[in-house]
Formats: C-alpha cells, sequence, structure tokens
C-alpha cells in the first residue's frame, strides 16, 4: 500500500465487499422531496442487481416494520430470492446482534451502505462498523436524509474517517476492467438510472 493512501481509503474491492441495505421503507422516502424518491430508488435497486451480477453478498433491513411497513417493492424485488430483511429495532446495526452476524457472516472485510437516513441509520451504523473492525463505506447518491440533513450526515462521516464514493465511482471500482464492464450489460437486467452515466 502506498504511504500516500490513508489505511482504508484503498479502492473497494468487491471480493472484500458486503452490500448493506438499510431502511428503504415508504415511510422514511415519504419525509423526502418529492422529485428526489424515484430516482433514489432506481440508483439503489440498479446497484443492488450489480452487486448480485458480480455475487457480492446483500444484507437488508427494515427499522421496525411492525410501524413503518416493508421495504418498498422495487427494492424487495431486487433482493436474491429467499433473502431475509432484518427487522432492525436499532438505529446503528451493530447494535443488533443478528444483523451484525449476518454482516460477518459474509465474510468480507468492506460494508457498503446505501439507504436512509444519512445522519442517523447510515452514520450510526457505519460508525459501529467501523468500531467493529469493518471497513465502511457510503454511497453518496445513494443515501438520503430530509434536507438539511444528508449533507450533514455526510460531513459527519467524512470527518470521522469513513469512505464516501458515489453509485458511479464504486461500480467501476468493483469492476476495475472492460472485459467484466461489458459482461456486466447483459447480467444486470436493470436499465441504467436516470442522470447515471457510466
Amino acid at each position: 500500500m502506498s504511504a500516500l493512501i490513508r489505511p482504508g481509503h484503498e479502492l473497494v474491492d468487491r471480493a472484500q465487499s458486503v452490500l448493506v441495505v438499510i431502511d428503504i421503507q415508504s415511510y422514511f422516502l415519504g419525509k423526502l422531496p418529492l422529485d428526489v424518491r424515484a430516482p433514489l430508488v432506481e440508483r439503489m435497486a440498479w446497484l443492488m442487481r450489480v452487486a448480485r451480477a458480480l455475487d457480492i453478498p446483500i444484507v437488508a433491513t427494515a427499522e421496525d416494520m411492525a410501524r413503518n411497513g416493508p421495504l418498498v417493492p422495487a427494492l424487495l424485488e431486487a433482493l436474491p430470492a429467499g433473502q431475509t430483511v432484518h427487522d432492525k429495532l436499532i438505529f446503528g446495526l451493530t447494535g443488533q446482534a443478528d444483523i451484525l452476524k449476518d454482516v460477518r457472516a459474509s465474510g468480507r472485510s468492506t460494508a457498503v451502505l446505501i439507504g436512509l437516513e444519512t445522519d442517523v441509520c447510515i452514520a450510526q451504523s457505519a460508525l459501529g462498523l467501523a468500531s467493529a473492525g469493518i471497513r465502511a463505506v457510503v454511497i453518496e447518491d445513494a443515501t438520503h436524509s430530509p434536507p438539511p440533513h444528508h449533507g450533514a450526515g455526510i460531513a459527519r462521516l467524512r470527518e470521522a474517517g469513513v469512505v464516501i464514493q458515489s453509485v458511479k465511482g464504486l461500480y467501476y471500482e468493483w469492476v476495475r476492467d472492460l472485459e467484466t464492464h461489458r459482461k456486466l450489460g447483459g447480467l444486470v437486467q436493470a436499465p441504467l438510472p436516470a442522470g447515471l452515466t457510466l
């Protein structure tokens, strides 16, 4: 590793990644500006399909499903068949033993986080994972909070040393070469989200 790269800020390796999908429920989406909701869900679902095509495991949570409902349909459809969605009853997922066990069971050292809300469950989960020895990478354009809290959450995480990445940037770090990029075109089976260029 180059001395110029801070530890934990190396490229994201797909062989060491687990995608963690946090609380993408209608209850939380309903707090966001209307024009943000559909594009955000499209990016999240597309990234989940990319992860599946690259054999990257997925861990999914939904907060207090009895009150807040399940993951939105587009995200449920993007999950592998039979995938468990953890009923998360704590803001930072590392505080709930079954979820942390699932992340650890993936055998991966890097948790890539997408979902809601950036300044609460994403931030607390990312910081908790880092404290547990798991590298956390937060995808800025696949996470959100009601304005102005998204920016505050990203700033908090960046100051703490958590890697902040974009959907496009993560895609290319996972893919790494033209052959894999070309193969994925036929494997993802979902159109590119509006506004995302590769």
